[in-house]
């Protein structure tokens, strides 16, 4: 929707790494400084993965590294297995990295880092309410426990009980003194839709989720915004680029509609207007509930049917000028790794498609249809014996821009960008790219 390339937070971060600058961030400065001086632990909180889709190792390890050299004594991080953005069953690598990492910085600044428990984010990221899972993952990180366990050997016996892996691995203590009033936590996932439940649990004075006690922290800091209402520090501000696509069709005047299930719905609405959660003048949005399933590979069709009635319905009733749709199908079942329901989710889009399209035409309009990343395209490895294994993460294939327009003829670009979108969309429908824009126009009508 920005219709330029925007430095997310990543880039953002991995700069701040590179030049040094995080190590005088003042959010961080701040917490570590308080917890230094008052002899309490800082928590690092988030998903210890190198996917680089919701939170990136090298981020977590540079804290850990300023931390111990600003000379906090005591740090205990809550790691969150990933096994969607990485191979499933990647963890346990990942962690053994970890461990050996921790073990360095201890041997050479004398500070006590530790791996104090350990949950897959199926538990701790949970982003559609089911706050029984979160609650699984909070109980086993503020609590005080006996256990003794290596996080690597914990999360390998995970894998002999459940072979999806990383993903689903059950809460659990490793070495957990728990989380005390005066304590600092630090969530140092930069993608803010699958931290906000867990920082709530935290932070919201009035949340009724589940039962819990308020824990009175010194700090607790994200890395990101999460969302303005949240009372937390935030080392990196958003950043807002201007004059999106949403803007410039609000600045026409004209109406647009945003629809999407739970799942995307923060896609279709946050994400495409430039990180801004109000809706633009004219805007409607429409929220349809995803399926309350354990995963979607149970559910294939997800609510594609619904989210396509809602839209062909307020196609037909002239409702907006503009539609945006997002079909979750493809990416979250791609996600379980389980081949014949991603078939099903391919084909209930395609469905989905033979009723929206049509509605479009009907009208007089036209349809641009892409995606943002892969993920059903490459369901499965297959390793040097033949064995298939399940490949679950996204990927960076091309992905295709199909545009259905009589009158419309492409301008010959073969490397389009998501950056090109906006600017054709709003080409195509006779009105002029904001000066913001930099993308260009893969499709002209003649």
């Amino acid at each position: 929707g920005a219709g330029r390339i925007v430095f997310q937070e990543l880039s953002r971060i991995n700069n701040a790494i590179k030049d040094g600058s995080i190590n005088e961030n003042p959010v961080f400065v701040k917490a570590m400084d308080d917890v230094k001086a008052e002899g309490k632990t800082l928590h690092l909180m988030g998903l210890v993965s190198p996917g680089g889709v919701h939170s990136h190792i090298n981020h977590l390890e540079a804290l850990v590294k300023m931390a111990a050299q600003r000379g906090v004594k005591t740090v205990r991080v809550h790691a969150f297995m990933d096994g969607r953005d990485v191979d499933p069953q990647s963890g346990a690598d990942i962690m053994k990295g970890f461990v050996e990492f921790l073990a360095k910085v201890n041997e050479e600044t004398g500070c006590d880092a530790r791996v104090a428990t350990v949950s897959g984010r199926y538990w701790a990221m949970d982003r559609d309410n089911r706050w029984e899972r979160i609650k699984r993952a909070y109980d086993v990180i503020v609590n005080a426990s006996d256990a003794e366990v290596c996080p690597v050997e914990g999360i390998k016996a995970y894998y002999e009980k459940d072979p999806r892996g990383d993903e689903f691995v059950e809460p659990f203590a490793c070495h957990n003194e728990g989380v005390h009033a005066g304590d600092a936590v630090i969530f140092f996932n930069f993608r803010p839709d699958r931290a906000r439940q867990m920082t709530r649990v935290f932070t919201d004075p009035k949340f009724d989720g589940f039962e819990r006690e308020q824990i009175k922290l010194s700090h607790f800091d994200t890395i990101t915004e999460y969302d303005p209402e949240f009372n937390v520090e935030v080392a990196f501000p958003k950043t807002f680029p201007e004059n999106v696509l949403a803007d410039v069709i609000s600045q026409n005047g004209l109406k647009q509609l945003h629809t999407a299930e739970t799942e995307k719905y923060a896609h279709v609405t946050f994400f495409l207007n430039g990180g801004i959660e109000e809706p633009k003048p004219g805007e409607e949005r429409v929220l349809v509930p995803s399926p309350k399933v354990a995963t979607y590979d149970l559910k294939p069709e997800m609510s594609a049917p619904e989210v396509t009635e809602k839209l062909v319905e307020a196609i037909n009733e002239d409702r907006a000028d503009f539609y945006i749709v997002n079909f979750a199908n493809c990416d979250m079942v791609g996600h379980t790794g389980v081949f014949d329901a991603a078939v099903k989710a391919v084909e209930a889009v395609d469905t989905a498609l033979s009723k929206v399209i049509p509605a479009i035409l009907a009208k007089g309009g036209f349809a641009l249809i892409t995606a943002d990343h892969g993920n059903a395209d490459h369901m499965f490895d297959v390793d040097a014996e033949g064995h298939k294994h399940p490949f679950t993460a996204h990927t960076t294939n091309r992905v295709p821009f199909i545009v259905v327009d009589e009158k419309a003829k492409l301008n010959g670009i073969e490397d389009g960008r998501l950056s090109d979108i906006a600017p054709t969309m709003l080409t195509l429908a006779g009105l002029e790219p904001s000066k913001e824009m930099t993308g260009r126009v893969l499709a002209t009508e003649e």
